[in-house]
């Protein structure tokens, strides 16, 4: 259907798509030639237009004698006819300067903060199952004798403390031994996933064997890696669709949106998806499930290394949103962040 639009059909859906996200308000043909961007007639004007709605590209929302885009409008413009705009170089400061922070898992709730500042929409962060993460080393400090603190050290900077309770005396050299050992089972680098896989092997293999220092070891080593496997979805400035006429001026759609926000699944399950694609995914209205109402668009896209993807990142709005500012904003935030959470 896309390749039957002439290069007027575009450049008029191009114009109604800007002049609604700029105004909110439904486009008409006298709107249109008044911006002087076309040399035709108004009645040539309102037959694109009647063309464009006939396509799907365009609707007339109740009695209205305007038009605004429909998803598959805003789908075409975002892929055919988006021209992105460069975040300004007071916005890219701000963003280098806001996530130099000491603690990592801040420096990623800080993404979603700024991007819910700078957007004007809430801002959206997958922060990845602490069991997904890659670690690097493992080390015991003894705090008593039958206590001790585990420091999982992760290959992106990441600390992970857990605090152990231990079934008998410990001593620091133990400790010692014991992290070694973990660590030489670890080979230098592994998900916290397949070094408890890895331990277990072993602690199979050393009960016929019989070694009580591996075996303890071994036990220390498991209870250090017993950590939550949930991922975390952060999102803030949700208070941002208050101030959508799409949502304030309907109570209906804006309880519905706030029940899917609440139900996190099929939010986290969306971003999976983009962390999956490792690339950036935009979801548009009734592309999703996420919303049961449609007019919301989800811009994501993954942040961490080329050998591994730490979580996804992005921005949650009405489908009217300024694409070509709010893309680049996500796209540099994560290659911020993805640069700032790189190991040394």
């Amino acid at each position: 259907m896309a390749e039957d639009l002439d290069d007027r059909a575009r450049d008029v859906l191009r114009a109604v798509v800007q002049e609604f996200i700029s105004s909110g308000e439904p486009v008409g043909s006298q709107q249109l030639t008044r911006r002087g961007d076309f040399e035709v007639s108004p009645a040539t004007m309102r037959n694109v237009l009647s063309e464009l709605e006939a396509q799907g590209y365009l609707e007339k929302p109740h009695t209205s004698a305007g038009r605004v885009p429909t998803d598959v409008g805003y789908r075409f413009f975002v892929d055919s006819l988006l021209q992105l705009k460069t975040p300004t170089a007071a916005d890219q400061q701000l963003i280098e300067a806001s996530l130099s922070g000491p603690a990592v898992e801040d420096r990623q709730q800080e993404a979603g903060r700024l991007l819910h500042q700078l957007s004007h929409h809430a801002g959206v962060v997958l922060i990845p199952r602490p069991s997904a993460g890659t670690l690097t080393r493992i080390e015991f400090v003894r705090l008593g004798e039958e206590r001790a603190l585990a420091i999982l050290v992760g290959a992106a900077g990441q600390v992970q403390n857990k605090l152990l309770a231990l079934d008998g005396p410990v001593s620091p050299e133990e400790l010692q031994r014991a992290a070694n050992y973990l660590n030489e089972l670890l080979g230098g680098s592994a998900t916290i996933e397949e070094v408890r896989s890895r331990i277990f092997q072993e602690l199979d293999a050393q009960r016929l064997q019989y070694d009580e220092l591996a075996a303890r070891a071994l036990k220390l080593g498991a209870l250090a890696t017993d950590v939550s496997s949930a991922e975390r979805v952060v999102i803030e400035g949700t208070g941002s669709f208050l101030e959508s006429r799409e949502f304030a001026d309907d109570v209906r759609r804006m309880r519905a949106l706030f029940r899917a926000l609440d139900e996190k699944h099929k939010l986290l399950s969306l971003l999976d998806r983009v962390q999956r694609a490792r690339e950036m995914q935009i979801f548009i209205g009734a592309e999703s499930e996420f919303s049961s109402q449609g007019d919301v668009t989800l811009i994501a896209t993954p942040y961490g290394t080329k050998e591994q993807v730490l979580g996804t990142v992005g921005v949650i709005g009405p489908t009217r949103l300024d694409y070509q500012r709010v893309i680049p904003l996500v796209n540099f935030t994560a290659r911020v962040l993805s640069r700032v959470l790189k190991p040394d």
